[in-house]
């Protein structure tokens, strides 16, 4: 996958989708490597992420973050290699991970919103995942809001990919009872065997509900939610009082352009929470908790570096095949934490 510094791909966004979003929603255009001025750097990306998360922002509607214009670069976390630097702090080789390049292979960068990352002490394509938004994610949701105490029943949903993995091992760690919801039996066999449920459902399975009483029959405390749909209405009936609900995500409805046909369990809902006295609380990562990334880094870099944290990872090379990536994420169909890699990781 040979990079040439004349020629910089860059995927943008070329159409808002209704409903599942595809490779006709992308337009892939190349433009010249942009030259660097005094104070910035110029950054060749490797790996680039992929996250529920950017669904939302191919939508023209109010949200936590101002959603990416037609014609713009996809957003997206990246790793990047230091091609040419003209900044003090940074020099030619140096790895770092970046939140404001996007879907292209070149950028440049000031300094803002990079951070320089050690290749020694872990693959740098982890500072995507475990180290990274998704692992902060699992941490600060489960242990501020979440609060788990040991016997506790925690219900986690996506539970093999990268945020719903590292829930299920924080919660076994801290003495947990965890039942695991995956999305098919290769995925519930991961959740038991690589990252040590107790019991792991395949949310697909007609009698979830049945199978969700019969694995809690001491009710549910905590619920870490980032799918909703048909996984969130077999857990209400089951939360006991005072359980806890930390709330990321809910990728089931990522993709609906309306509210879902059917019964209408809102108030249904709102009345469980109600007299359960449940406690859910919604939270953006970096916004609510980027003061105390220094904790979670220095404790779930030791965790990976002792083993005691497993993690699994899908590569996909080819920044031309993340369109049809990110659509298969959105239908679960990725294992574990899915990565782009666009380019080399050597210099040249």
């Amino acid at each position: 996958m040979h990079q040439t510094l004349t020629q910089n791909r860059q995927m943008t966004l070329a159409a808002r989708p209704t409903g599942a979003p595809g490779a006709e929603h992308f337009a892939l255009r190349t433009t010249p490597v942009p030259d660097i001025a005094d104070g910035q750097l110029l950054l060749r990306t490797v790996y680039l992420s992929l996250d529920p998360y950017m669904r939302g922002r191919m939508n023209d509607a109010d949200s936590y973050a101002e959603p990416v214009a037609i014609g713009e670069v996809m957003v997206g976390g990246t790793i990047n290699r230091v091609v040419a630097s003209r900044h003090p702090d940074y020099q030619a080789g140096d790895w770092v991970l970046s939140y404001s390049t996007g879907w292209q292979d070149y950028a440049v960068s000031d300094g803002t919103f990079l951070f320089k990352l050690d290749p020694s002490t872990a693959p740098v394509s982890h500072a995507l995942g475990v180290l990274g938004m998704p692992g902060f994610t699992a941490y600060m949701g489960l242990l501020d809001i979440g609060k788990p105490k040991a016997g506790d029943t925690v219900v986690v949903a996506a539970a093999t990919g990268p945020v719903g993995s590292t829930v299920v091992q924080i919660a076994k760690r801290l003495g947990c009872r965890v039942v695991a919801i995956a999305g098919d039996e290769q995925k519930c066999r991961l959740a038991r065997d690589k990252f040590g449920a107790d019991v792991a459902l395949n949310h697909k399975d007609t009698d979830l509900a049945a199978q969700l009483a019969q694995a809690c029959p001491n009710g549910i405390d905590i619920y870490f939610e980032n799918v909703g749909g048909k996984v969130l209405r077999a857990v209400l009936p089951l939360l006991n009082p005072n359980a806890r609900i930390p709330l990321c995500g809910t990728v089931s409805s990522y993709n609906n352009s309306a509210p879902s046909a059917g019964p209408d369990h809102l108030d249904w809902a709102w009345s469980t929470l109600l007299t359960k006295r449940v406690t859910v609380q919604g939270f953006i990562i970096f916004d609510d908790y980027g003061h105390r990334y220094g904790e979670f880094a220095e404790q779930m870099g030791q965790w990976v570096a002792e083993g005691k944290i497993q993690y699994l990872e899908q590569i996909i090379d080819g920044l031309e095949n993340a369109p049809d990536a990110l659509k298969g994420l959105l239908e679960g169909k990725n294992v574990g934490k899915l990565v782009i890699r666009v380019g080399p990781d050597e210099l040249g």
